[in-house]
């Protein structure tokens, strides 16, 4: 039986590890043939050595780099003939208040989560258009939807991506693009584990008991895993999504809908409101 994703072509930023690696092989398996990239080749090619021979290509480079995401397209569609799927993953996270984040992390966060995501998105288009349309998902972050202490630069990339994902969706819904955002809530990849050592250490425990600890006052409350990403993915890249564009997904246990006045009162044994 077809696949949902069944002679579609797609790109994957960041498709090596994380979020990005349990896009691709969920895309594989539901039929599609993939494009993944990233800085780290053997990375990649690790990834790609473990899914179907001839179902995805590696292309190794930076999306900070213009050139590079050129080279990206152009394995799409030199190898695969066509592109209808853009997936915006790849992202780094390094901290710092105003203040005192060095202005080289800045300038990093911002060319790689917002300027990267944009030049992929300025190339796909195009080859999209040449065959009816297409879809682009830019994985954000609830970071783009509500601050996280000392994390101005990545906060701030992250609802950048809101706009951009607007304005792209609004002049190109008439050629049949759609593009729409996935935001997970707190994921249990390498780069958010390699981010919670410090509160690891502060807490006593190891990166798991940070992990539950940061994730106790939501609905669902534990860390998603990259696999929890996958089945959106699926369906905002296929033709199920068809009128479905502008849209900023979350994918949070529920994070957002909680007060934390409410949820750490309620943790401290009183009832909101109780007398």
């Amino acid at each position: 039986m077809a696949g949902r994703l069944a002679g579609k072509v797609a790109i994957i930023t960041g498709g090596g590890v994380g979020i990005g690696a349990s896009i691709a092989r969920a895309y594989v398996a539901e039929g599609a043939k993939v494009v993944i990239t990233g800085r780290r080749e053997e990375k990649l090619k690790d990834f790609a050595a473990t899914q179907p021979e001839g179902s995805v290509a590696v292309c190794a480079g930076s999306v900070r780099d213009y050139d590079d995401c050129v080279k990206m397209v152009s394995t799409a569609t030199e190898k695969f003939g066509r592109l209808d799927i853009l997936v915006n993953n790849a992202g780094i996270d390094p901290a710092g208040t105003a203040v005192d984040i060095p202005l080289e992390q800045w300038h990093d966060i911002i060319d790689t989560n917002v300027n990267g995501a944009f030049y992929m998105a300025r190339l796909a288009i195009p080859k999209m258009k040449q065959t009816g349309g297409g879809s682009i998902i830019n994985i954000s972050s609830l970071a783009g939807v509500r601050a996280i202490p000392a994390m101005v630069a990545y906060s701030t990339s992250k609802a950048a991506i809101q706009g951009m994902t607007n304005a792209i969706a609004l002049d190109y819904g008439s050629d049949n693009i759609r593009v729409n955002i996935i935001s997970p809530g707190a994921t249990a990849t390498d780069m958010l584990r390699n981010s919670m050592t410090g509160l690891a250490s502060a807490l006593g425990t190891d990166v798991d008991g940070a992990l539950e600890f940061m994730t106790r006052f939501c609905p669902i409350n534990r860390a998603a895993d990259p696999d929890d990403m996958a089945p959106l993915a699926v369906f905002l890249g296929s033709d199920e999504s068809s009128f479905i564009t502008g849209q900023n997904i979350l994918v949070d246990g529920g994070a957002t809908i909680v007060d934390p006045n409410g949820a750490a009162t309620s943790s401290g044994g009183a009832v909101w409101g109780a007398a």
